[in-house]
């Protein structure tokens, strides 16, 4: 059984790098990330693996290690705390150590969600709600979900599993010419047109080591300053918000209402 603690424990020296989830893609995002310290590809203080099951597939697979706990947690709650807590500086180092988040494909849009929670905490007399993402991005996949959620992908094809997105397509076999990134700033510009819309606020999940790929808590608390900034005008405005990697994502509007 791997180590269970709660996140309010007292952390390790060093930095930190959370695994959202203890599935399969967490368990196999926790071995690569092992190996890759090992091997001097990437250095990090602890791996904290966060799923709201104490037996969950990596608590089951992958034993006890010294410098990985697993977080018996429920996502959200995690992230409030965690993200909470005062940080050092940026990361500096291309394998350097600041903390950072390993997002998992199969996850809610938690960063999006995060960032409703703070906005209202900052802002508790004042309208903070999700509006449905209701203008296509224009991918080629581009699907308007239930909860108003946007998920767009450039693929129209199935990806290897565990691509890290590379220069080289490995499905089309071509250079890689886009960027969801990009194409959120395009729709941000758009929606500005028709009503005030700030951003777009972007985690970014970059390859880092062995096939995982994060975005760094910096990035996170960027964006938290971001959505103040847009807030602080006191008029009605949205804010675009997306988890995204060069090929896919989830994109949503955080409704700030007037002040």
């Amino acid at each position: 059984m791997a180590d269970v603690s709660s996140a309010s424990a007292a952390s390790p020296a060093g930095s930190e790098i959370a695994i959202i989830g203890g599935g399969c893609y967490g368990t196999f995002y926790a071995r690569q990330l092992e190996r890759a310290r090992e091997r001097g590809a990437i250095d990090f203080g602890t791996l904290l693996v966060v799923d709201r099951d104490q037996s969950c597939q990596a608590a089951r697979e992958l034993g006890t290690a010294p410098r990985r706990r697993l977080i018996v947690e429920e996502w959200g709650t995690f992230l409030d705390g965690w993200l909470a807590r005062p940080r050092a500086g940026e990361r500096s180092d291309p394998i350097g150590a600041a903390d950072a988040i390993v997002p998992s494909p199969l996850m809610p849009h938690l960063m999006y969600e995060w960032l409703v929670r703070r906005a209202r905490d900052r802002w508790p007399g004042r309208t903070v709600e999700p509006r449905p993402l209701d203008v296509e991005a224009g991918t080629p996949y581009d699907m308007l979900a239930p909860d108003g959620t946007r998920y767009v992908s450039f693929a129209d094809w199935l990806c290897p599993t565990h691509c890290v997105e590379p220069g080289i397509c490995p499905a089309t076999r071509a250079p890689r010419t886009w960027e969801v990134g990009e194409r959120l700033e395009e729709l941000t510009r758009r929606l500005n047109r028709r009503r005030a819309t700030a951003g777009p606020v972007l985690f970014t999940c970059r390859h880092r080591a062995y096939g995982v790929g994060m975005f760094d808590v910096s990035e996170v608390q960027a964006g938290d300053a971001a959505v103040a900034r847009a807030g602080a005008v006191g008029s009605s405005t949205d804010v675009l918000v997306g988890t995204v990697s060069a090929c896919h994502g989830a994109s949503s509007l955080l409704h700030l209402g007037a002040a």
